[in-house]
C-alpha cells in the first residue's frame, strides 16, 4: 500500500512537471529575427535567428539589400542621399522606420544676409539692395521627423507659412507665400540672395532656386543636385533628373516622380524637383505644389 501510494505520488508530480513546462513552451511563440549591422532598422534576409525575444542588433524587417552601412532603403528615401547634408548645421538620425533631421539653419554659402563681420559675408550680387530684408542671419532650431520610407497620401495637402523643408545647407525651405495668401511677388524676389533666400520674422529661408553666379558653389541650379527634404519625407531635387540628365517630362502637379537618382544605386523611388518653369519674372520657386505626402510638423 506504502508503495502504490509513492507511485501515485511520483506521477502526480511528474504530470505537474511536465504541466508547468508545457505551460512555459505555450507562453514563448519564437519568431524569426535578421540581423541589422548597419544600425538602419533594416535586416540582412541572409543572416536570422529564432527567439522569443528580439536579440541584440537584430530586427523583424529583412528588407536591406545592404547591411554594411551604405544601404538603400528599397522603395524608400535612400540613405547615402543625407551624405549632402551640411554637417556643420545638420544632424540626421535613424531610429528603425524614422528619420530625424535637425539643423540650427546656419548655411554654408556665402550671402549679403550675413553679417558684415562674417567670413561669409559679401555684398549684393543678385539682391537689389533696396528690396532686402532687415535682419542678419542667426542660428534657429529646426527639427522635423519623417519616415523612412515615405508613402503618396490618398490625398495631397496644401503647405502652410513657415519652413516646409530642410535643405542640403540646413536653411529652411519656404513655399510660394510671403503671407497669409499673398503670393511671393517679383518685387519681393528681388531682395533675395542669388541663394534664393532672405531673411523674415523666423530668420533666414529659401524660397526660389538659386542663381548661376560664381558665388554660388554648393547649391543646385539647372541640374540634378539634392536641394532638401520636404516635411512629407519625399526629396527635392534640381530641375533635372539624374536617370535621363534631362528635364523629367513625367512629372506630377506637384513636381514629383519616380525614378533612380545619383543615390538609390539603380532603384528607382518617389521624390520631387523643382518644376522648370518661370514662378514669376525670370524666378523660379522651390516648391510650390502640394505635398504628396503626409505631412510632419517642423519644430
Amino acid at each position: 500500500m506504502r508503495y502504490l501510494t509513492y507511485s501515485m505520488l511520483l506521477v502526480l508530480v511528474t504530470t505537474i512537471l511536465i504541466t508547468a513546462c508545457k505551460d512555459d513552451d505555450d507562453s514563448c511563440t519564437e519568431i524569426t529575427w535578421y540581423q541589422d549591422s548597419d544600425g538602419d532598422g533594416l535586416g540582412n534576409a541572409g543572416v536570422s535567428q529564432l527567439a522569443c525575444e528580439q536579440p541584440t542588433g537584430y530586427v523583424t524587417d529583412d528588407s536591406d539589400l545592404d547591411d554594411t552601412g551604405d544601404a538603400v532603403n528599397p522603395s524608400g528615401t535612400p540613405v547615402s542621399a543625407f551624405d549632402e547634408f551640411n554637417a556643420d548645421a545638420v544632424t540626421v538620425s535613424f531610429d528603425g522606420d524614422e528619420i530625424t533631421i535637425e539643423s540650427n539653419a546656419l548655411p554654408n554659402h556665402t550671402s549679403p544676409y550675413w553679417d558684415s563681420s562674417n567670413g561669409l559675408y559679401v555684398e549684393p550680387v543678385i539682391a537689389n539692395e533696396s528690396q532686402m530684408s532687415p535682419g542678419t542671419i542667426n542660428e534657429r532650431s529646426y527639427t522635423v521627423t519623417v519616415p523612412a520610407s515615405p508613402e503618396k497620401a490618398s490625398t495631397t495637402t496644401a503647405t502652410g507659412l513657415g519652413a516646409i523643408g530642410i535643405s542640403v545647407t540646413g536653411v529652411p525651405i519656404f513655399n510660394d507665400e510671403e503671407g497669409p495668401n499673398i503670393a511671393l511677388s517679383e518685387n519681393v524676389a528681388s531682395g533675395f540672395d542669388y541663394a534664393g533666400g532672405h531673411m523674415g520674422p523666423t530668420g533666414y529661408h529659401y524660397h526660389l532656386e538659386s542663381s548661376d553666379v560664381t558665388e554660388n558653389t554648393v547649391l543646385s541650379q539647372n541640374d540634378d543636385k539634392l536641394v532638401g527634404i520636404l516635411q512629407d519625407g519625399f526629396l527635392l531635387y534640381g530641375r533635372k533628373c539624374n536617370a535621363t540628365s534631362d528635364y523629367p517630362s513625367d512629372l506630377d502637379a506637384s513636381g514629383g516622380h519616380s525614378s533612380a537618382t545619383q543615390h538609390s544605386d539603380g532603384e528607382a523611388f518617389y521624390h520631387y524637383h523643382i518644376i522648370n518653369e518661370f514662378y514669376t519674372g525670370s524666378y523660379i520657386i522651390l516648391f510650390g505644389g502640394e505635398l504628396q505626402g503626409t505631412p510632419n510638423s517642423i519644430m
